[in-house]
């Protein structure tokens, strides 16, 4: 069966078990097998047409025997698991079940919150399979099944399951970046970036008298023959040392608005089209694989109230991981303008994926820049479509739309660069985000 589509990568995610005891109770077919036999044989009796009396015997023998063999109790498993498909983003679900004294098994099956068909399987390993094209990025209720057992032809049925729930995290589309700005203040030993400070690794620095913890290998012999005025002395050759920045992903999920402005605030994932925080994943999958492969270090943060963060870190399981969080990261739902103001490392690069509607997120951005942080505003709402609104409605998305315009606005007025991730031109976006002067010439302490 075909369900959600998308065009996201996919990584499962642990199955889903649910199990319960079978408790029969009668169907309208044993009625239905009695009245049916009563009716022919009464027939048959007033048309003197003793055939129809003998169809009816049948029907009487099922009867009895349906009321005279009821199950007994037994159970009834239920357990669902997911894979990777064939062909992008899509994703197949594998129903397995395991039932006593069910001569079949009755399923509803919802796939991503909507009821997509029912089902009559027999118990047995891979009893149905499903199909998912996924259309969104992100955490999903890919597979949910209830589940009943029936016995003797129908004539008895148990209690439904309760209902058994498969989520799963879609991974978000990467966009290659070349490179990043760097923080204002690099710390650390080891990285690609230029610094001040002498070391190793980097550009040519000084020449500088001989000095304890200096290594003989960096003794310059030619500047020792031409600088020295003692026996003795001597001169070596130091370059900068290479350091890393700190680089904080902060990723606010109180909405998520797709493309369809109709579709706001409804939850509807099937007409929305690409949605905010869809392009809030791929944007945080983005920056943070770009500042990991260059050796710096990423911290991630949900701006909600409770939200997931993830301590700085790097390299490739660290961005494993970090690609799990993102994929699992969804709209906190909540409601509130409250954003939680998590710990940043001094002189960090902050990029801060918002829709930027209630200013909430905007207050954040504008308090670390003030702090002395370097800090990205990206701005994740899509291309809005308003062809499905009203007049009065096509006038207070308007509205809503200029409020926000001076939102970013004033923070370009605090020195916050603002970046529209839905411009689709990788390079657009690394010229945009390599404009502000504190990304080219980062302050680095001696």
């Amino acid at each position: 069966m075909s369900g959600f589509r998308s065009a996201a990568t996919s990584t499962p995610n642990a199955g889903a078990r649910t199990s319960g005891a079978l408790t029969w109770h009668r169907t309208p077919v044993v009625a239905v097998a009695l009245a049916g036999a009563v009716v022919l044989a009464a027939t048959g009796l007033a048309l003197s047409r003793p055939d129809l009396v003998a169809v009816g015997i049948p029907l009487a023998l099922c009867f009895v025997w349906a009321l005279r063999h009821r199950p007994e109790g037994g159970s009834l498993e239920v357990e669902l698991s997911a894979a990777p498909g064939t062909g992008e983003g899509v994703v197949t679900g594998n129903v397995d079940i395991e039932a006593a004294d069910a001569d079949w098994v009755q399923l509803a099956v919802d796939q991503a919150g909507h009821r997509t068909g029912m089902a009559d399987v027999a118990p047995g390993e891979k009893a149905l399979r499903s199909r998912s094209r996924l259309r969104h990025s992100g955490p999903i209720e890919l597979l949910a099944v209830t589940a009943r057992g029936v016995a003797l032809d129908g004539a008895w049925a148990s209690d439904a399951t309760p209902r058994a729930s498969l989520r799963w995290s879609a991974v978000p589309a990467l966009r290659r970046l070349r490179e990043l700005p760097v923080a204002p203040r690099l710390t650390g030993l080891h990285g690609s970036h230029e610094g001040a400070r002498p070391g190793q690794g980097g550009d040519f620095r000084d020449i500088h008298p001989f000095a304890p913890g200096d290594e003989l290998r960096r003794v310059d012999w030619r500047a020792t023959a031409r600088l020295a005025r003692t026996p003795g002395e001597l001169y070596v050759r130091r370059v900068n040392t290479l350091s890393d920045s700190s680089v904080v992903i902060a990723v606010d999920t109180a909405d998520d608005l797709g493309e369809v402005v109709a579709t706001w605030g409804s939850g509807d994932l099937e007409q929305s089209g690409t949605t905010s925080l869809d392009l809030a994943r791929e944007a945080a999958l983005s920056l943070a694989t770009a500042a990991i492969e260059t050796g710096d270090r990423v911290a991630f943060h949900e701006l909600a109230p409770g939200g997931r963060t993830l301590r700085s870190g790097a390299g490739a399981r660290y961005l494993a991981r970090l690609r799990d969080v993102i994929s699992a990261t969804g709209v906190s739902g909540d409601g509130s303008r409250f954003r939680r103001t998590p710990p940043i490392a001094q002189g960090s690069i902050v990029f801060v994926l918002s829709t930027f509607f209630d200013g909430a997120a905007a207050e954040l951005a504008t308090r670390w820049r003030a702090s002395g942080h370097a800090v990205v505003a990206v701005d994740v709402l899509p291309q809005p479509d308003d062809t499905r609104l009203s007049s009065e409605q096509r006038l207070a998305t308007r509205t809503l739309l200029a409020e926000r315009s001076d939102i970013l606005l004033e923070l370009r007025r605090t020195g916050v660069e603002v970046l529209a991730w839905r411009d689709g031109d990788a390079d657009a976006v690394l010229r945009m985000l390599l404009r502000g002067r504190h990304a080219r010439k980062p302050a680095v302490r001696r």
